[in-house]
């Protein structure tokens, strides 16, 4: 876990980032949230393969209000508001591949709008860990 170990303690920036970290989602929950930080998953393998099981999953992990429409807007609005209380947020997506593969429009979309949250200067960083392998993105770094 050193790359998201280095975020955590501010020695990395927050950020979109590719990950290769092997670790079960209970310990990275754990090292996130001990480290003051909140957390969420998204599991792309299983509800997370399409643009509405993305959006439904992004919004359950992160603990988004009712009025969630489950679209790209809405989506940008409540990440803007997530975090309070928190030293940041990270948001671990398993199973990427599988949403940019079956629809690259709307895995471009949702990376410009978490990568939209993550330069927003909110007072709350906001890092993305694509797990496991997949296509070339280009732009995202990894911390492997």
């Amino acid at each position: 876990m050193s790359g998201l170990a280095a975020v955590l303690a501010g020695r990395h920036e927050p950020g979109l980032h590719r990950w290769h970290g092997a670790a079960d989602v209970a310990d990275v929950r754990h090292a996130v949230e001990h480290a003051g930080w909140g957390f969420g998953h998204v599991d792309g393998w299983t509800v997370a393969d399409t643009k509405a099981g993305f959006l439904d999953a992004v919004g359950i992990t992160l603990g988004f209000p009712e009025w969630y429409g489950r679209n790209f807007d809405a989506l940008a609005d409540c990440l803007h508001d997530i975090g309070a209380g928190t030293d940041g947020v990270v948001l671990l997506w398993d199973g990427w591949a599988t949403l940019a593969r079956a629809d690259h429009r709307a895995f471009s979309v949702a990376l410009s709008v978490l990568g939209s949250r993550v330069a927003a200067d909110r007072g709350v960083p906001f890092t993305v860990l694509l797990r496991g392998e997949g296509p070339v993105v280009p732009g995202i770094t990894s911390l492997d």
